[in-house]
């Protein structure tokens, strides 16, 4: 009988075929694949003493340390589902999302201890049963707060002198069983938890490597959250090449540079700002006529300037589209010279990795014209994509309906076989018969020398039906040398009359925990205006 897949043999093998190699660095900690092979084989043989069973869930509320990328693989040897939860939640949703997962077990970090402990409270409050709350403590960190954790509550390291070596892992029954829950950013409200499977991780590890174009025994560098879709699936492909792990707590431009230094860094990847915090480097950090790393990123890119000088400082740029449905980045392209000037959210995305991406009619389901102003639903249909929602299958037949994933991303099909991503479709503004792009709008925004960030909502309007209202966040020191009817007039040059906003407002955007502008916020403020 042919084995299920599941990302856990990638460890397995490395503990074997690499075993002496570098797994982990992280500050002044080093382990070797065999090593790491052994602390997590003892993590799930104490997870397992402590009663969680298969399908169980276990939570993790921690950074990019060398215990999270662990629980990658003991928590599903061990039976268990891991679920990695944002650092940034705050009490009320900590709580919430505790209280839909119902965790056996939850880790958590030193620096995390209060929110989780508050959480925590709250739950007891609703008599809701509580997890077992395991302690990370920094390696040289007196445990004295452990006394004011709830009962019952242990330490890491207690946790490995419990495990046994001679635990026999727990395979998944099916390679459809869950491997994990991740939780969406709740950019348009709610956080729904996403259920990945461990086939579809697998084939996703696999699918990770030749999309971000990792070569045998990469020297990765964890700036990418791991709680966001399992780091996209890049704890599982280290192991699976061999490579080095370095954690860090913290990313800032120092971090960054005096770690590709130190450790001769391969690749890196994650949000947008991270090339804004290496553009941003002093001049002490030059990397002119030095070695590439890859750096790769998913999201809205940042203007031309800091593209171009990131690129000077020695680093390709990879762009990639997906979300947490379809666990991280599924298409990634490298971003050439000729795009550097190209306005950042019109940028084309070509098919990579993955059986099918289409854009189509939502109603018909047919492929719209490949001719760069049809717009329709961007979808897709592959084997690495979600198990579902969790707890919620009316949402999960509705995301799936006629075989295909919905992503609610409006965009065009191109002749030379790329999609342009349009706008989300509840962010688009309808004005008479016309679907105008919010993005577009907002590229033309960010234009402009005194504006750093710019958000375009629809305004109800009793004529054309809704209008582009504008919010934008001046760079600093900007506030009196520009007001909305300069910058309306800028946009009058550069974009359709249709399309310019018919007003524009100063104001701190609102963002989630990810750092994504909530825009159903600002439509609620227009409706004030």
């Amino acid at each position: 009988m042919t084995p299920p897949l599941s990302p856990i043999n990638f460890l397995e093998q490395a503990g074997l075929v690499h075993a002496e190699r570098v797994s982990v660095i992280y500050q002044s900690t080093k382990f070797l694949w065999r090593e790491t092979l052994d602390r997590c084989i003892k993590i799930a043989s104490a997870l397992s003493i402590l009663g969680v069973n298969r399908g169980d869930v276990v939570a993790a509320v921690a950074p990019n340390i060398p215990e999270l990328y662990e629980l990658h693989f003991a928590v599903p040897m061990s039976g268990g589902v891991l679920s990695a939860l944002n650092t940034k939640l705050d009490t009320t949703i900590l709580a919430s999302i505790l209280k839909q997962l119902e965790a056996k077990v939850i880790f958590v970090d030193y620096e995390f201890v209060e929110v989780v402990h508050a959480a925590l409270k709250t739950l007891s409050l609703a008599q809701a049963k509580l997890p077992i709350l395991i302690l990370i403590p920094e390696s040289d960190q007196e445990v004295s707060c452990i006394e004011s954790l709830p009962d019952g509550s242990l330490t890491y390291s207690s946790l490995l002198v419990m495990g046994q070596n001679d635990y026999q892992v727990v395979r998944p029954k099916d390679e459809m069983d869950p491997i994990s829950v991740n939780y969406t950013s709740g950019s348009t409200g709610k956080p729904k938890g996403v259920i990945y499977s461990h086939r579809a991780t697998y084939l996703n590890t696999l699918a990770a490597i030749f999309r971000f174009e990792i070569k045998k025994f990469p020297m990765f560098l964890w700036t990418v959250d791991m709680f966001r879709c399992n780091g996209w699936c890049l704890p599982w492909a280290m192991a699976a090449l061999g490579g080095t792990n370095i954690c860090i707590r913290n990313v800032t431009t120092e971090v960054i540079f005096d770690s590709i230094d130190l450790h001769q860094i391969t690749h890196l990847c994650g949000a947008p700002s991270i090339l804004k915090k290496i553009a941003e480097a002093p001049t002490k950090y030059t990397r002119k006529n030095a070695y590439k790393v890859e750096a790769v990123v998913a999201g809205a890119l940042p203007p031309f300037e800091i593209l171009s000088r990131v690129q000077e400082l020695g680093f390709n740029i990879m762009y990639g589209y997906g979300m947490t449905e379809a666990l991280g980045p599924v298409i990634v392209n490298k971003l050439c010279n000729a795009e550097l000037s190209m306005s950042p959210k019109s940028i084309k995305f070509r098919q990579g990795i993955m059986e099918e991406v289409d854009v189509k009619d939502s109603l018909t389901m047919k492929s719209v014209p490949a001719d760069g102003r049809t717009i329709g639903e961007v979808m897709f249909r592959s084997n690495t994509m979600m198990a579902g929602y969790l707890g919620n299958s009316e949402k999960t037949r509705k995301a799936f309906e006629d075989g295909w994933y919905r992503t609610g991303d409006l965009g065009t099909r191109l002749l030379d076989g790329c999609i342009q991503v349009k706008d989300r479709a509840v962010d688009v503004i309808k004005f008479r018969k016309e679907i105008i792009s919010t993005l577009e709008i907002e590229a033309v925004l960010t234009s402009h020398p005194m504006v750093l960030e710019a958000a375009v909502v629809a305004r109800p309007d009793n004529v054309n039906g809704e209008t582009p209202c504008a919010f934008v966040k001046l760079r600093e020191g900007c506030d009196h040398n520009v007001n909305g009817e300069e910058i309306i007039k800028f946009c009058t040059e550069l974009l359709p009359l249709h399309m310019v906003p018919q007003m524009v407002f100063s104001y701190d955007l609102p963002v989630n925990s990810t750092g994504k502008i909530q825009k159903f916020v600002l439509r609620e403020k227009t409706m004030t205006i």
